[in-house]
């Protein structure tokens, strides 16, 4: 028999030693041996204590100091313990559905087969019976908290509901034999895998759909759904975050990039701009020199120039000295022809 139904005789609670309750006041609600199942109030232990299905003591810390500082811890932060309530419940609730198969496939080997037709007759007298137990459940309820007039209107609803089964339990007498009628035709409960009989009067009923082991299953499997929603849209969230996590670090990536190819190109500009005003400098120098040159040139072109313009006024100067000199002469009687002391032109 799996742990978690053991009989309820068979259970015994180990009593609290000094030892584990120092324990519980050195540990914090994020360590591993407190359960996260009770801090989150879903504990099949805690919704299950005092039925038939007791299971005993949790194998991990209970402590309501502990629940109280995971509820005030929690608004600030987010710790994601549902994740492990929810494979908690999970396991428990596989078993409990595994037990209600073996249940089923054990009533279909020792009561009489009967046909299709007659066994959906049979299984709507169990749909009935259900209601009339919920109902009646309901109206006890609303009875105990004091609203008359409500549970009133579901006790009428009853009576129309037993209406509805005394005509279905007709017609399935109808179609079945007496001995086998009086044959008392088990179910097995959905919810919390016990038995249910097709004969059972409103009181079983309503103790049953009423009471604390079906209602803490309901309660049990609500909660499991309720933590599956939560983990789901936690795990959205948590994916939509590390998107743009990821998307906010490719970004900065391509801005850092950007940057960089900036910074190269801004390089890249400056060692032009330093090569351009090299070679400008270069040309100006060259400019520089080729006018010196140039201007080197013109002053020799000009210096040989006045020389030979000076060269030649000296000998225009000799000529016009020479043929004033005879001129003179030639008019102070000497003759034109030159003496013999003097020397003949050409003459050393």
């Amino acid at each position: 028999m799996p742990a978690y139904f053991k009989p309820q005789g068979s259970i015994r609670k180990a009593p609290h030693s000094p030892s584990r309750d120092r324990t519980r006041q050195r540990i914090k609600f994020s360590d591993e041996r407190v359960c996260k199942s009770h801090l989150l109030n879903c504990c099949p232990h805690d919704i299950l204590s005092g039925t038939r299905m007791d299971l005993g003591e949790c194998l991990k810390v209970h402590d309501l100091a502990l629940r109280a500082d995971y509820e005030i811890a929690s608004k600030q932060q987010d710790f994601f313990f549902e994740l492990d309530a929810m494979d908690h419940l999970k396991s428990f609730i596989a078993d409990c559905d595994r037990r209600t198969d073996i249940a089923k496939k054990r009533l279909a080997d020792t009561q009489e087969e009967i046909s299709a037709e007659v066994a959906a007759k049979a299984e709507r007298v169990h749909e009935l019976n259900e209601e009339i137990g919920k109902l009646l459940a309901k109206a006890e309820q609303l009875g105990a908290e004091g609203n008359v007039e409500e549970s009133q209107k579901v006790m009428d609803e009853v009576e129309k509901t037993r209406i509805c089964k005394r005509e279905a339990e007709e017609i399935y007498r109808s179609s079945m034999p007496a001995s086998s009628f009086q044959q008392q035709k088990l179910r097995v409960c959905e919810v919390c895998s016990a038995y249910l009989g097709l004969h059972d009067n409103d009181r079983r009923l309503a103790d049953h759909f009423g009471g604390k082991l079906h209602l803490g299953f309901i309660e049990i499997r609500e909660k499991l759904d309720e933590l599956k929603r939560i983990v789901a849209e936690k795990q959205e969230k948590r994916n939509q975050d590390r998107m743009k996590r990821r998307e906010e670090r490719d970004r900065e990536e391509r801005d850092k990039m950007k940057r960089r190819s900036r910074s190269r190109d801004g390089r890249r500009h400056c060692s032009s701009s330093r090569e351009h005003k090299r070679k400008t400098r270069s040309r100006s120098r060259d400019k520089r020199h080729h006018r010196s040159r140039d201007r080197s040139r013109d002053r020799s072109s000009k210096s040989k120039s006045s020389r030979e313009e000076r060269t030649s006024r000296d000998r225009d100067r000799s000529r016009e000295r020479t043929h004033k000199k005879r001129s003179y002469e030639f008019a102070n009687g000497k003759s034109g022809e030159p003496s013999s002391e003097e020397p003949e032109a050409g003459e050393i």
